[in-house]
């Protein structure tokens, strides 16, 4: 075979992969890009939505948690109240968090007067239904699985498409930087998809990258494999012996990632009376938690006061456990105690976020999401205008050497992303027990 038959050979290849993998993903891409650019402006949107249980008017000193606290026990005597967020400023409400039948709902208090502005289901606010969708399709467990998946195949997709548009005769600016606007319809559809997506490589590819710690399998294991590296939460954080407890802080408060699997210590029961929310309130500001914290209420005899902070930049994250009795801080962790992965990815997920610098943050994530929807739209408009009637468009089926060749770099890849090879498993069962066996099949998937 001789060099140039060779590279139309893998050329065929890849294309091959990076139409398929394309348009399977390409719907699930959209909409992760499309909730993605709305939720980065969550605190721009809330303040909008929710301006009448945010805004509060200061009118001289504010009530006591504790009074605060009997208010809201009063206006819901059967339901538990498990946490109290005092507000990060003085003309902000105050918020409890109360378990009802119909779920956790958020209860926003005047701290001035003591009344019940309102109250707000959790899962029915609106950012928690873009949340929803962007992280888990809103169909669970399996929508993670397969947002994880999608952000995986969008690294190949990418890598793909560097290979397949790179300059193959020195770099060139026209097609590939900037659309060549006056060389016909076919060139400049060609570039409308090629050419956001050469600008937008590098920043998907962090966006995917800071996106999958928070995934349920390939972050779940990766957050282990730190924790047991060493790089995760270090020992010298608690006051005392190290906890046995099995309770994960995740499971009491909600955390920033670096302290989810931190396990949650136990109150030293010996006949004291419990903490008064006043008095934890001021165990916060002694120690300068961020004024955005949140208290976990504890629920049992040996729980502790769980005092957690997750505000816009990663510098200011900490958690807390306090002794419920003894006002003891059993651990207080903080950025600077993060291992270099703990540090690494709380500043991803702020960036991924678009909190960490505020404003133009979220502009510049913006223009990513909104770069990565027209690389999908005229994706998927280049391939349908260009493909013949009832047939695929892919290029032929490349030699087998080289299709073998780019499966085990493929197979490679899944090592590292396990979803990915069980896709490649599924899809390998499915030419062998399918595709192969159906003419027309292999006549649409085959011929361009």
């Amino acid at each position: 075979m001789t060099s140039s038959s060779s590279s139309r050979d893998w050329y065929r290849a890849v294309w091959r992969w990076h139409l398929y993998a394309g348009l399977i993903i390409a719907p699930f891409l959209l909409v992760l890009a499309v909730t993605g650019a709305v939720y980065l402006f969550k605190p721009q949107i809330e303040q909008v939505i929710y301006a009448d249980y945010y805004q509060v008017e200061p009118t001289g000193e504010r009530l006591s948690a504790t009074e605060l606290y009997n208010r809201v026990q009063a206006e819901y005597p059967d339901t538990p109240i498990t946490r109290y967020r005092p507000g990060e400023s003085a003309d902000r409400s105050t918020e409890f968090r109360v378990m009802t039948e119909e779920g956790a709902t958020t209860v926003f208090v005047d701290p001035y007067n003591g009344k019940v502005i309102g109250s707000q289901l959790n899962a029915d606010r609106f950012m928690s239904q873009v949340e929803l969708i962007h992280g888990e399709l809103m169909i669970g467990p399996l929508g993670d699985r397969i947002v994880e998946l999608v952000a995986c195949w969008t690294i190949v997709l990418m890598a793909t498409g560097l290979y397949l548009f790179w300059p193959r005769n020195g770099m060139q600016a026209s097609g590939t930087m900037y659309p060549r606007l006056r060389k016909g319809k076919r060139i400049l559809r060609r570039d409308l998809h090629v050419v956001p997506g050469f600008w937008v490589t590098a920043g998907l590819l962090f966006l995917v990258l800071t996106g999958l710690p928070w995934s349920g399998f390939w972050g779940a294991n990766f957050q282990s494999i730190a924790t047991n590296a060493g790089v995760g939460y270090p020992p010298s954080i608690w006051g005392g012996e190290a906890p046995t407890s099995t309770v994960k802080t995740e499971d009491v408060a909600d955390v920033p990632w670096a302290a989810e699997t931190l396990p949650v210590p136990n109150s030293e029961v010996a006949g004291y009376v419990p903490l008064s929310l006043d008095q934890v309130e001021t165990i916060a500001g002694t120690v300068g938690m961020d004024p955005s914290y949140t208290i976990s209420i504890p629920s049992t005899p040996d729980g502790v006061y769980t005092l957690s902070a997750y505000p816009d930049r990663a510098q200011d994250e900490a958690t807390m456990h306090v002794d419920q009795y003894s006002g003891a801080v059993l651990a207080d962790y903080r950025y600077d105690n993060y291992g270099i992965v703990g540090k690494a990815v709380a500043l991803g997920i702020t960036l991924h976020k678009g909190t960490q610098f505020g404003l133009p943050n979220q502009l510049i994530s913006l223009a990513i999401c909104l770069g990565v929807i027209l690389v999908v739209v005229s994706g998927l408009y280049l391939w349908y205008s260009r493909k013949p009637v009832a047939k695929s468009g892919a290029p032929s089926a490349p030699s087998r050497t080289r299709r073998n060749v780019l499966i085990v770099l493929l197979v490679g890849f899944g090592i590292i992303f396990p979803l990915v090879g069980l896709s490649l498993l599924v899809v390998a069962l499915l030419d062998w027990l399918i595709i192969r066996r159906s003419t027309k099949l292999t006549r649409f998937l085959n011929a361009g």
